[in-house]
């Protein structure tokens, strides 16, 4: 039996990192990949004498085992590229270097892969988000954020612009590599192309100098500051391909060529349209304006002070909304009378009226209730 023949899966594992996974796009993910499945007791293994028992039982160990950083249960959709790596292994080992006779895990089922995200930006949270961009000592984080949930652009596609591929003119930003494989051009609207202009013009060179490492430090960071749970940059992704179905002037194809997905099911993973966008469709055009005004007649959160001679309540979503009165139920029927009065003026002059809940400062729901323009006012 020759030297190769009696290679261990650590020693393969290293040679398919130099010769395979450093001509792949996701290299450096792989190399992590490839450092786990090293400490595993695989890697002692000759890739001969590995079956798909022993396969079996790492995926069944590595469900089991936890996440260093996090503490979490290492994912399915981890243990299935881990398993996926090692089947390409066993392949190319097989018919290329000959250290095997046998690809072990086909035999092995998979983990089953979770359900995809459907995880969307609240209004709250986006107005969270711009205010703390706005704010941070990095201008380029704020662009980085309009750009995301404007083009649907990867987050490793936005880092790798460049000023040569930017025609402000067409407004169009071309893609030379993107992650499958095919050049990409993606068309920008006004705020894209506003938010690229503002970090000063250049003829060549990088236009953002974040690193993927440093953006995603940034991005916990704000997570962590502004007490926003489980929202990934990725879904920023998402929330611009759902808003570019939700808009309805765009048919599939024109969706996949902006967001660069060649499966059309992948493209339906990260499309998950909010049911309220879909209400006037099915009405149909019967009663439009009727629909305008309604859809705006919904109570909205208020903070209620109550004094010992008058009672005090300010609208939350509005700056400058406020009612007072000698009682409770005299200071509600002014507050509903008020705010009737600002969504229709609003509608009359065609300017913009604030969703529910946007406002920013947390308030205790204690001293939280509705107030319904229609007449109903009751407790958060």
């Amino acid at each position: 039996m020759s030297l190769a023949e009696n290679i261990t899966l650590g020693e393969a594992l290293l040679r398919y990192k130099s010769k395979v996974s450093i001509l792949k796009k996701g290299f450096k993910q792989e190399c992590f990949r490839v450092a786990s499945l090293c400490k595993s007791f695989l890697a002692e293994k000759p890739t001969n004498d590995i079956t798909s028992v022993d396969i079996a039982t790492y995926r069944d160990l590595r469900l089991a085992s936890k996440n260093l950083k996090t503490g979490a249960l290492i994912s399915p959709s981890t243990v299935r590229l881990e398993m996926s790596l090692l089947s390409n292994l066993f392949d190319i080992g097989k018919i290329e270097w000959g250290i095997c006779s046998d690809n072990p895990v086909t035999k092995v089922r998979k983990p089953k892969s979770p359900p995809g995200r459907t995880r969307r930006v609240t209004p709250r949270e986006e107005r969270l988000i711009f205010r703390y961009a706005n704010a941070h000592v990095n201008q380029e984080f704020l662009s980085i954020i309009i750009l995301a949930i404007d083009t649907a652009m990867r987050q490793g596609e936005i880092l790798s612009l460049g000023w040569e591929h930017i025609n402000l003119k067409t407004r169009i930003a071309h893609l030379p590599t993107t992650k499958n494989g095919e050049a990409r051009d993606i068309p920008l609207s006004l705020k894209a192309r506003d938010a690229i202009i503002r970090l000063g013009v250049k003829s060549e060179g990088k236009i953002f100098s974040y690193t993927s490492s440093g953006l995603k430090s940034t991005w916990r960071v704000m997570n962590e500051r502004l007490g926003i749970k489980d929202l990934h940059f990725h879904d920023l992704r998402h929330e611009a391909i759902s808003r570019l179905w939700e808009l309805g002037t765009l048919d599939i194809m024109e969706i996949a060529a902006i967001s660069g997905h060649k499966s059309l099911s992948m493209l339906k993973r990260y499309t998950h349209l909010k049911a309220h966008k879909l209400v006037s469709k099915l009405e149909g055009r019967r009663s439009k304006a009727k629909q305008e005004i309604i859809n705006h007649m919904v109570p909205y959160p208020a903070k209620l002070i109550v004094g010992e001679s008058s009672t005090r309540i300010v609208m939350l979503d509005f700056d400058d909304l406020e009612a007072i009165g000698e009682s409770y139920e005299s200071a509600v029927e002014h507050a509903q009378t008020i705010l009737m009065r600002r969504i229709i003026q609003s509608i009359r002059d065609s300017s913009a009226i604030p969703k529910p809940d946007e406002y920013l400062e947390l308030q205790p729901l204690s001293h939280i209730i509705m107030v319904d323009p229609l007449g109903c006012t009751m407790a958060a």
